[in-house]
């Protein structure tokens, strides 16, 4: 099946927004069987998104368009595919008691103006949006299909995932599965070597991918239905993991941050930071998960040396080894844990803007553990790209210790 992705909006012409729903549509259709060859972004131009529509209807089989929902008068996608496919517009009074109802919930009126996002054509069904006011439409005539989502990601992506995904694994005539294990501690090249026997395999195929949270094994099979692609990753999956062990942190869409929360959980143990080059990057990974407060206390963030020294970093230690050492890291993490009253306490202190200080160049970085007992694990870097790139890598860093740390008390 050919399909394309039609991205609508002037804001991501002129640079305003990134076009995150193409590339996300994209990693997901080669699970159904659909080849996705072609992507167009076009603005809000009724002419030119009628002239993108219509190539799309001619060359593809089905089409994935996002954006254009919305009530003002610039947002045009129904028209304009109304037009193209020559059929009227109406108003669906069940779509409309839902605007109504969402509006209601939220202590408000609905403006008239969002009627409009309650407009159906014969050949379409309404795809619910709950995040929403925009409902989506699923467009079939012809033998050909066209799917219509909203631009805002958050919108798009539940409702794909909920609505459109299921749908379009029960017309597949086959389903590609992948089952991801994630890893820390383990070199690319290293990781490739320890599972080099299982790497022959084609039904179901293995890649090792670098990535920001470490290395990736992707085990990928096809199958009729998702059950039987599963029996195929299944022991191989096993064999993997039998291979890499504890370096395996979680798999498919666990963050590493949701895996530490749970062996914090597992341990009942508490975890307090005390950040400076970071700015509060490892608090913000850790608050991303839903329940951190049963074991996160929080983060002091000390990003000048008069704020170190009034959190707990004595300014001897300070004048003797300089604000980034392994030293004053090791004093951080002691600080955090004691004025935070947590059983684990973490500091950072480096380098993430672009000059040299104190002799060290840019992207240094010093991280320390220290445990209720004040043992102490300690990570010294060097790694720079940027001050983002320097920043994720220490949170990353971090992250890894705090892991090891925690796998060594079970």
């Amino acid at each position: 099946m050919k399909a394309e992705v039609i991205s609508i909006g002037t804001e991501i012409l002129l640079g305003e927004i990134v076009d995150t729903n193409a590339a996300f549509i994209a990693s997901r259709l080669p699970q159904f069987g659909i080849d996705m060859l072609y992507t167009s972004q076009v603005g809000d131009n009724p002419d030119r998104l009628s002239e993108i529509i219509h190539r799309a209807w001619n060359r593809s089989d089905i089409i994935f368009c996002t954006g254009g929902l919305g009530p003002t008068e610039d947002d045009l996608t129904r028209e304009t595919i109304a037009k193209a496919l020559n059929e009227t517009l109406y108003q669906d009074e069940a779509q409309a008691e839902i605007l109504r109802n969402f509006f209601q919930g939220r202590g408000g009126d609905m403006p008239e103006r969002n009627l409009k996002q309650a407009q159906l054509i014969k050949s379409a069904r309404a795809i619910a949006n709950p995040r929403g006011t925009a409902p989506g439409w699923w467009v079939e005539r012809e033998n050909k299909t066209i799917v219509v989502m909203p631009g805002p990601p958050s919108e798009m992506t539940r409702m794909w995932e909920h609505e459109v995904a299921p749908h379009l694994e029960e017309k597949a005539t086959s389903i590609l599965v992948s089952r991801t294990l994630k890893t820390s501690g383990v070199g690319e090249g290293t990781l490739d070597e320890m599972i080099g026997p299982l790497l022959h395999s084609t039904n179901p195929s293995i890649g090792v991918y670098a990535r920001v949270d470490g290395v990736h094994v992707r085990i990928s099979a096809k199958g009729k239905n998702r059950q039987k692609a599963l029996e195929l990753i299944e022991p191989v999956e096993r064999e993997a993991r039998e291979i890499l062990g504890d370096s395996i942190w979680g798999s498919d869409d666990e963050s590493l941050s949701g895996s530490i929360g749970r062996l914090l959980q597992m341990n009942n143990l508490t975890l307090g930071l005390m950040e400076s080059a970071t700015g509060g990057a490892l608090a913000s990974s850790l608050t991303d998960i839903d329940g951190s407060s049963s074991y996160f206390k929080g983060s002091i963030v000390t990003y000048a040396t008069e704020a170190k020294i009034m959190a707990g970093v004595s300014s001897e230690t300070i004048e003797a080894s300089g604000v980034i050492s392994e030293e004053t890291a090791t004093a951080m993490a002691i600080a955090a844990r004691t004025k935070l009253q947590s059983d684990i306490g973490i500091g950072i202190t480096g380098i993430a803007g672009g000059e040299e200080v104190e002799g060290q160049p840019p992207g240094t970085m010093h991280i320390a553990l220290a445990d209720e007992k004040n043992n102490i694990t300690y990570s010294h870097s060097r790694y720079y790209q940027g001050r983002d790139a320097a920043k994720r890598r220490a949170v990353l860093t971090a992250l890894t210790m705090l892991r090891q740390h925690l796998i060594k008390r079970n």
